[in-house]
């Protein structure tokens, strides 16, 4: 964090994780160095240099992780040669270099997949609104109540067990707890149109969007805003003008039948018409775009649109430290699953911006006391669900953790469960971002398994594909993935695959991408009729003899790994990346 960089050094070698040097020599620090954890005080999180009037706090991606867990960055981000290095898709040793992050520190843990494990152990779990919650009070506080607004860029009804047996109620009474302002949306759609309509009912704030629209031709708001397109606040004497932006390409990242009739998309264009509208007819003092459209898109999207001076951008999960300036456009993203509040500070100077201060403020919830009134709100969320989610399925020898770009050993234990149940040649496992981090020996519950898992549409289907088709399919998924135009990245990582293994050129041309695919250990034959199943996808769609049974995929995975009691899944990725030579490649992508 820019601000408090010095700060954190400083508690980091306190704590015996770097030395003096800062070579990382003394990480093992012992009873001495968790001894040392526990002065830690409230102020080195929340320590801020204030700047102007007005204060926006920003949280993305939580994914109803509404309790503390562990959240694991990933080891190996990857995309076009013209992207990687640049943020949204730098990770590791990169990562460092690039926002000067050192060895052992509380950023290293918080951003990087680097000695994860280790630093675990001694800063703990991250996250949960309980401990959310005193960092925004404490805000509130120094800077008065009426000068602060939460804002939230979505992805925030959908990924835990909770959000899936309550239909999103206990994460909206999560986030009127934390009194969140403004929000946007994707997967929150994937409740359904009158459910989603339901609980924007019961927030105390607004939900907002520009670019979602009535697309039922017998409607009569066809071709209007389903939602208030911007909102308008006054805080700390300014006029701020809010525009709302969700996922752009919903209806075709999730089943079509959530949002029948409703119609998403960039629509810079209209974007633009909005901010004319408040420039001139509202007379705001300031821009912003609360958006979910990926940190890479808006990156792109601030080239085409005139006049935003800030984007609160969602959905790809990065945290970044440091804000990222394009056109006189500031963009700022706030990480995932709680780990992060971004504190914005906004000086105005007749009636423009004239100076901002930023900082992520990481929830390391063993630092930060539990507010009372958060705990009591998770415990009467979960008691219903208590006896089944805390039920002990097994232990994991190894890290289980769900974010990369190609492979994760939670999808791969995913994978290995279906394809068990369901004898299939090969599994497709959606590339979803979102998850947790089981440690090394640690117990697996079900509520675990849920928040692998947690969607509205769970059921597994197995079907057979000719290997030709399955040739297509994957060249089509990576060139989504890879495309060197952010605009056309639909989002999400490559599909996870179980039972097959294959190499790719990042660099090649479209559809020559991959080589090398094996299925059983076997080439991949374009003629014979492969046994697939697949999940959290239409992939479905595209095959023949569809099978009736279609088990829910919480339960697949749960009842696996009840027959296995101890789970061991290799680090080693069935994916060979032949342009990179490591996970994490710096601009230029010359590791």
């Amino acid at each position: 964090m820019d601000i408090n960089r010095r700060d954190f050094l400083q508690i980091a070698m306190a704590l015996g994780l770097i030395g003096a040097t800062g070579t990382g020599t003394n990480l093992f620090a012992g009873e001495v160095g968790k001894e040392r954890i526990k002065n830690l005080t409230f102020h080195d999180i929340v320590d801020f240099e204030a700047t102007g009037s007005a204060t926006l706090l920003h949280i993305c991606d939580l994914h109803a992780h509404i309790k503390p867990l562990y959240w694991r960055e990933p080891s190996t981000l990857i995309s076009a040669k013209n992207l990687v290095g640049t943020p949204g898709f730098i990770c590791g040793e990169s990562f460092e270099k690039y926002y000067g992050i050192e060895v052992g520190s509380l950023d290293q843990y918080f951003d990087t997949h680097n000695n994860f494990e280790l630093l675990a152990k001694k800063f703990g779990k991250m996250g949960g609104i309980a401990h959310m919650k005193p960092i925004i009070e404490h805000i509130k506080k120094e800077r008065g109540e009426k000068n602060v607004l939460l804002l939230d860029s979505g992805d925030t009804w959908q990924g835990t067990a909770v959000a899936l047996k309550t239909q999103g109620e206990a994460i909206v009474d999560a986030q009127n707890y934390l009194g969140v302002d403004v929000m946007v949306g994707h997967w929150e759609f994937t409740y359904g149109k009158e459910r989603v309509m339901e609980l924007i009912e019961k927030l105390n704030g607004e939900f907002i969007s520009q670019n979602v629209l009535d697309n039922d031709p017998f409607s009569d708001t066809f071709e209007e805003s389903v939602f208030p397109p911007y909102t308008i606040k006054e805080i700390g004497g300014s006029k701020i003008g809010i525009i709302g932006q969700s996922f752009p390409f919903t209806s075709t990242a999730n089943p079509k039948r959530f949002t029948e009739n409703w119609s998403f998309a960039l629509r810079h264009e209209s974007l633009q018409e909005h901010v004319n509208h408040l420039r001139t007819k509202e007379s705001v003092d300031c821009v912003v775009l609360l958006s979910h459209d990926g940190f890479s898109v808006d990156q792109e999207l601030a080239k085409k649109v005139k006049g935003v001076d800030f984007i609160l951008s969602g959905h790809t999960h990065d945290p970044s430290p440091k804000p990222i300036v394009i056109n006189d456009t500031v963009i700022l993203i706030a990480g995932s699953h709680g780990k992060y509040i971004g504190r914005l500070d906004i000086e105005f100077k007749n009636k423009k911006v004239s100076n901002y201060h930023f900082k992520l403020m990481p929830v390391a919830s063993n630092l930060i006391p539990a507010d009372k009134a958060g705990e009591r709100l998770i415990s009467d969320a979960y008691k219903p669900f208590d006896k089944e989610l805390n039920e002990v399925l097994g232990t994991t020898k190894g890290l289980l953790y769900k974010r990369d770009t190609f492979y994760s050993t939670f999808d791969a234990l995913i994978g290995q469960a279906i394809q068990a149940k369901m004898k299939s040649d090969i599994v497709f496992t959606p590339g979803y971002r979102w998850g947790t981090t089981l440690l090394p020996n640690d117990k697996i519950l079900k509520d675990n398994v849920y928040e692998m898992t947690a969607i509205t549409y769970p059921e597994v289907y197995t079907f057979e594909l000719k290997g030709s088709v399955i040739a297509k399919l994957m060249e089509d998924i990576t060139d989504n993935v890879f495309n060197a135009n952010p605009l056309l990245q639909q989002g999400g990582d490559m599909s996870r695959l179980t039972g097959a293994n294959y190499s790719i050129k990042i660099s090649a041309k479209s559809g020559e991408r991959i080589s090398d695919f094996k299925i059983g250990g076997k080439p991949l034959d374009p003629k014979k009729t492969y046994r697939v199943s697949s999940w959290g996808g239409n992939l479905q769609s595209a095959g023949e003899n569809l099978e009736k049974a279609t088990p829910a995929v919480y339960e697949v995975v749960s009842d696996y790994i009840r027959q296995q009691k101890v789970v061991d899944i290799s680090m080693k990725p069935n994916v060979k990346v032949l342009d990179f030579d490591c996970g994490c490649p710096p601009k230029g992508a010359k590791c």
